[in-house]
């Protein structure tokens, strides 16, 4: 008997995906967007689209699991991270003193990361609200190269960071999901 579950895909059109085409709400169906920054948003979102869909359907101990010992990362964690980090990011922008952290200092973010119903729903939610807030304060920027913040770091590097951000912790997420539940697709 193996706790390693059997990979699967939920997609039939090709099979290497997470979902089908006609399911998969990243696929606009359109052409691309038009010039950098639509084009910088709309990557942003297909991320923070992919790391809700690598969580759907997962029961709190699930999403707790930390499946990689003796590494305190769990698909849970991961969102709690990266509302932490939509915040730092804000904070590196708006002026005054920065708001504090969500869950701690150092690690809290995946340490307390545990299987509650409760818990879970919260992190989903802080994950929104800090998401909505910094891109509230990056919408008051609409020319790329403004500096801002008191690094001065340019809005297209903080967007870049934000996807790159993203995308890394999606392809951890990849493969807690996996060992999660089998579950496999871009």
């Amino acid at each position: 008997m193996s706790d390693v579950p059997e990979r699967w895909s939920r997609a039939s059109v090709y099979p290497d995906m997470w979902a089908d085409p006609d399911e998969d709400p990243r696929n606009s169906g359109g052409v691309s967007p038009d010039g950098e920054l639509a084009t910088l948003q709309e990557f942003l979102t297909g991320y923070r689209l992919t790391l809700r869909m690598k969580c759907e359907g997962l029961e709190p101990d699930q999403l707790a699991r930390r499946s990689v010992p003796p590494s305190t990362m769990s698909l849970l964690g991961l969102v709690r991270h990266l509302a932490e980090a939509e915040r730092d990011w804000r904070n590196w922008i708006l002026p005054g003193d920065p708001a504090p952290k969500l869950y701690g200092a150092d690690d809290g973010d995946f340490e307390g990361a545990v299987a509650e119903q409760e818990l879970v729903e919260g992190a989903f939610a802080d994950l929104a609200r800090e998401q909505a807030a910094t891109d509230a304060v990056l919408d008051g920027y609409p020319d790329l190269g403004a500096r801002v913040g008191r690094d001065g770091n340019s809005v297209r590097e903080l967007l870049v960071h934000r996807i790159e951000e993203y995308a890394r912790h999606c392809g951890h997420a990849d493969l807690l999901r996996e060992r999660i539940d089998g579950r496999v697709g871009q």
